[in-house]
């Protein structure tokens, strides 16, 4: 199986391009920190090339940019090239099957967040024996 789920942050503008086809592709990269603390106590980061394709890279052209949150579900996929030297060189992506926005949209007019309903209600506090696991 090969299935790959990131939440990070776009560490610049995506950038859209086309196909010969005329199918279009769209390409950034995506900060992910580590889940533990390295030695100085600090959290690595690891950035990651992401591959979006269609009306998908058309949306995240759109309404992704630098700094913005948002969650991946895709796939790895190693390619390799020959580079001008003559050496074997090997790229990494994540051709991404799903992509979600998360936290808040930065417009002039107005401000809305993807991730929180426009009403918000209390939920009731459920006791942790009635759990069933």
């Amino acid at each position: 199986m090969n299935k790959v789920i990131l939440i990070g942050n776009l560490t610049k503008d995506p950038e859209l391009q086309t196909t010969t086809g005329g199918i279009a592709v769209c390409r950034f990269t995506l900060a992910v920190q580590r889940r533990f603390q390295n030695s100085e106590g600090q959290r690595d980061v690891d950035f990651l090339n992401i591959v979006v394709w269609r009306n998908q890279a058309e949306n995240c052209h759109k309404f992704l940019k630098k700094g913005s949150k948002c969650a991946i579900v895709g796939k790895i996929q190693v390619s390799s090239y020959e580079a001008q030297d003559g050496t074997k060189r090997y790229a990494t992506d994540i051709v991404a099957d799903e992509v979600e926005f998360i936290g808040s949209r930065q417009n002039d007019d107005s401000a809305s967040d993807y991730s929180q309903p426009k009403e918000t209600s209390e939920l009731e506090p459920i006791d942790d024996d009635s759990l069933p696991f």
